[in-house]
């Protein structure tokens, strides 16, 4: 197979002679190439030849962006077994295959039909394929080729960032280096000079050049002044195709900024100021602002002022505003209009950063003059002192001198002073003041050690304008005189173990005193003289301002005794002394053997024996609840019982119950007749039953009585006379009961002390006769002895 093409490239001429000095030279001068499979000729016999590629093909070119009216031709396919009688069917695979490239199945030419971007693809791999019209079989292998973009100029160069911003010292040396610009071209670098770009400046000449090759853009003119021109437009061209006529070309734009040096000193706009400050002006305030103009910016323009010398350097200072740059002169000492008028200072501003380069344009600093004049002011009132510092002793009497203050007016017309004391802020009034002499008198008695510091505001006013005021503070001191006497510092018991020993020390005592430290101390100690050999106890004073108290017995016993009290007499060391008596209390308590305190009360016999205080609370809790059972048992019994039998048909009776059973047959004094008579007859009445009395001992202490038949009522009708004629009772009424129902029962008795038969025997329907309220009763004995029968 051949290909065949248009181009006139010397690679591929080169290329196609050595092909075909390599396999012959075929019919109509093409390149021929036998099949890869073995041939067999008539009349001879089979031989094995080296299998050889039907194929013979390189690479296509075509030129991109292509306008013609007519498809592009790209190449021609070809195989040796095309005899040109139509039998071979070229077929084209692969890249844009059918859309892109189109082959003729009979010629094998084929034919671009679009046009081309090598910068979107710059190669496209198709595969061609020789195959028996009739028999489709393939008559070559399948075989690879590539059709590669040819470039043309159609992208001019680019700028990817812009526009740029770039800076660059002002005053710096022709050629610094302020940005490099870097522009990119589509186009195939390795083909011709479509990609080969080429620099130049259009605008920011002579200011700035660029180099060609690299696109670094450097200054080109020295001595470049901010303060002259700040910004800079460059625009900048690349240009293709080594920069030859016809070449496509693309610009951008660069500002440049001159950044500031400190090539400017300060300067004054003027050489002499004046300045009005009044001579009320108060101290560390601004009374003024200067100002020197610098051209520079940023540090570079920041200046320091120094007052240099002057009359007023010790009067005024002046201080740099950071933000505004100006000279702020305040005042550090009071005017005063009457002593001096003006002053005159020099000042100099100076840049606090230099630039060593720009030595040479000389001192980077200025100096002008300032004339201040002093304006006269109507003054308040001036003191003598700016505080004042009094003393008097406590206990004065009222109206006593204190001290003094003295003002005067500044101004020339010396006007009159009147004192007063600010009452709105010290409305105690301790003290007083002479509105005229500014004399300070007490107004009420003072105590030290209720207050031993007073402070008062005097207030100063001219009698000819009284809206000028001035203030001073004074402190008056107390002085102490020895008024207080000296006491106990502390009033609590002092514990004696019941172990002591003689001489042993119980205590250690001091004093205070609420006067000052020189009426105070030293204190002196002794018993009081109403106990100068207190049998006890004894005192012994430590000349440090303290005193032990030792005792001076063996044992002490809480049972015996348990506080003891000892007067004691402390003296302090004033002029003259003053002395009180204080009563200590002594308390005796348990003491263990290394001296801790056990108990201080004294204790019970249940504490002595041992029990402890859980155990006597124990106690206490046992006997309040045994007496709430006992409350409670108390209450239940008193409270009213409910029948057990009630009848059920509600006969509106009075129903009495008597709880009393009886004794049975063997109660023989549950109805002893004796008993009815009175208590005190009838305990020397008694006797035993089981034994016969003696009638004659009967006799002689009561009347004859007959106590078989006794009629009952009778004998209860003769005690009651009998106690109503008693005049050994006492004069008040006596309640005797007896056990008596009366008489006449329809029923009869129903007790079984005198039934003759056993309980089986009783036959209770007679019950039934004696009327509804017995009808209870009787349903319960009838069932009885029916369970019985």
């Amino acid at each position: 197979m051949r290909i065949t093409t248009t181009s006139c490239l010397c690679p591929v001429l080169v290329c196609l002679c050595f092909v075909q000095r390599c396999y012959g030279t075929s019919h109509h001068s093409s390149m021929k190439v036998t099949k890869n499979q073995t041939k067999h000729i008539e009349g001879e016999s089979e031989v094995h030849h080296r299998p050889k590629r039907g194929w013979v093909w390189n690479q296509f070119f075509v030129l991109e962006e292509h306008i013609g009216p007519e498809p592009q031709y790209v190449g021609k396919l070809h195989s040796n077994s095309d005899k040109g009688d139509g039998s071979v069917r070229y077929i084209l695979t692969g890249e844009g295959a059918g859309t892109i490239f189109l082959i003729d199945e009979t010629t094998g030419d084929i034919h671009a039909t679009k046009s081309l971007d090598r910068e979107k693809k710059a190669h496209y791999v198709l595969h061609a394929q020789a195959i028996d019209r009739w028999t489709n079989k393939p008559l070559e292998p399948e075989s690879e080729f590539i059709i590669k973009v040819q470039d043309i100029n159609d992208n001019a160069p680019k700028f990817t960032d812009g526009p740029f911003v770039a800076n660059v010292p002002e005053m710096s040396d022709v050629g610094t280096s302020v940005l490099q610009v870097t522009a990119t071209d589509a186009d195939d670098p390795t083909y011709g000079n479509s990609a080969r770009v080429v620099y130049s400046i259009l605008q920011g000449q002579p200011y700035f050049s660029v180099d060609p090759k690299t696109g670094v853009i450097r200054t080109a003119l020295a001595n470049m002044d901010r303060e002259a021109r700040e910004q800079y437009s460059v625009v900048i061209q690349a240009k293709d195709m080594a920069g030859q006529i016809g070449g496509l070309s693309g610009s951008t734009t660069i500002n440049i900024t001159l950044t500031d040096v400190n090539d400017n000193p300060p300067k004054f706009p003027q050489k002499n100021y004046e300045l009005y400050v009044p001579e009320s002006a108060e101290v560390g305030k601004a009374v003024g602002k200067i100002k020197a103009h610098d051209d520079d910016t940023g540090i570079n323009a920041e200046i320091k002022y120094i007052i240099t010398n002057g009359d007023g350097a010790s009067i005024f200072t002046i201080s740099t505003d950071k933000e505004t740059r100006q000279g702020i002169i305040s005042l550090k000492k009071p005017l005063n209009y009457e002593k001096k008028r003006s002053y005159i200072i020099h000042i100099v501003g100076a840049n606090t950063h230099t630039d060593p380069r720009f030595s040479h344009l000389g001192p980077f600093k200025d100096t002008t003059t300032l004339k201040i004049i002093i304006g006269d002011v109507d003054e308040p009132p001036l003191f003598s002192m700016t505080s004042y510092v009094m003393d008097v002793y406590e206990n004065a009497k009222m109206g006593t001198l204190v001290g003094a203050v003295t003002a005067q007016d500044p101004d020339r017309s010396n006007s009159p002073i009147r004192y007063f004391i600010d009452r709105s802020l010290h409305g105690d009034r301790y003290f007083n003041i002479d509105a005229n002499s500014g004399a300070i008198k007490t107004a009420k008695t003072l105590d030290r050690e209720e207050m031993p510091w007073h402070n008062i505001t005097v207030i100063a006013s001219e009698v000819d304008n009284p809206s000028l005021l001035s203030h001073v503070p004074v402190s008056v001191q107390v002085l102490d005189v020895n008024d207080n006497p000296p006491e106990l510092a502390s009033d609590d018991d002092v514990v004696v173990c019941e172990n002591s020993r003689p001489g042993q020390v119980i205590q250690t005592i001091s004093a205070v005193d609420k006067d000052d430290f020189a009426n105070g101390p030293r204190f002196f100690f002794s018993l009081a003289d109403e106990l100068p050999n207190n049998p006890n106890f004894t005192l012994k004073d430590n000349e440090d301002n303290t005193a032990s108290i030792l005792a001076r017995r063996r044992r002490f016993s809480r049972v015996t005794q348990e506080v003891y009290y000892l007067p004691i007499v402390i003296s302090d060391g004033g002029s003259p002394s003053h002395s009180s008596t204080s009563t200590l209390t002594l308390r005796v308590c348990a003491c263990g053997r290394d001296g801790k305190v056990r108990t201080c009360h004294a204790e019970p016999f249940l504490s002595s024996a041992g029990l402890s205080t859980g155990a006597l609370i124990a106690i206490l809790l046992c006997i309040i609840i045994l007496l709430a059972i006992v409350v409670l048992f108390v209450t239940l019994r008193r409270s009213k019982k409910e029948p057990l039998i009630i009848s059920e048909e509600d006969v509106r009776e009075n129903v009495v119950t008597y709880d009393d059973e009886g004794g049975g047959e063997e109660d023989t004094e549950a109805f002893d007749i004796i008993t009815l008579r009175n208590p005190a007859a009838a305990e020397e009445l008694k006797f035993r039953r089981d034994v016969m009395p003696d009638i004659q001992s009967v006799r002689r202490h009561s009347p004859p009585l007959v106590l078989d038949g006794v009629d009952v009522p009778e004998f209860i009708k003769q005690r009651q006379t009998e106690a109503d004629l008693d005049t050994s009772v006492p004069p008040y009424d006596s309640l005797q009961t007896y056990a008596y129902e009366g008489r006449g029962s329809p029923p009869g008795s129903i007790s079984s002390l005198d039934s003759a038969t056993t309980h089986s025997e009783q036959d209770y329907n007679y019950i039934c006769d004696w009327g509804p309220e017995f009808l209870k009763l009787a349903e319960l004995f009838g069932e009885e002895s029916q369970q019985t029968t």
